[in-house]
């Protein structure tokens, strides 16, 4: 699978208004700006494991495509919704717990960058992703 492998951030757009319009706090927004994520994407069929490690975390997620399951975001915002694939596209639709909005997130691989899109309530914002 193309997604496997290590990805380090590399570069993002219109991080911080996707993160204003989700309800991040200004010093929280300032410092994600900055939080040198790096993500390892493992699959086995219909099975994935994602180490996400960051400035400010390290956590591992084991997920099933089209199986529900719970996430938290780096800011503490809860998540629970499920990834799919659609054609060469990795795309997760998740619902806050806090409010039900929903934000949707697709992963996929142009030419040697993966490319993470995020869309809530009509923002979209992109992080850029270079092999670590």
């Amino acid at each position: 699978m193309t997604f496997n492998g290590t990805w380090k951030v590399d570069r993002s757009e219109n991080y911080e208004k996707f993160m204003e319009e989700m309800g991040v706090n200004v010093m929280k927004r300032k410092l994600a700006a900055h939080d040198n994520l790096k993500i390892t994407i493992q699959q086995d069929g219909d099975k994935f494991n994602v180490k996400e490690s960051s400035t400010f975390r390290s956590i591992e997620i084991n997920f099933t495509l089209g199986v529900t399951f719970e996430y938290s975001l780096a800011d503490g915002t809860e998540l629970s919704g499920a990834w799919v694939i659609e054609g060469d596209k990795l795309v997760g639709t998740f619902a806050r717990k806090d409010n039900g909005k929903q934000l949707r997130t697709n992963r996929v691989i142009i030419g040697d960058e993966l490319v993470q899109t995020y869309v809530y309530e009509g923002v979209e914002a992109k992080r850029i992703f270079k092999r670590a």
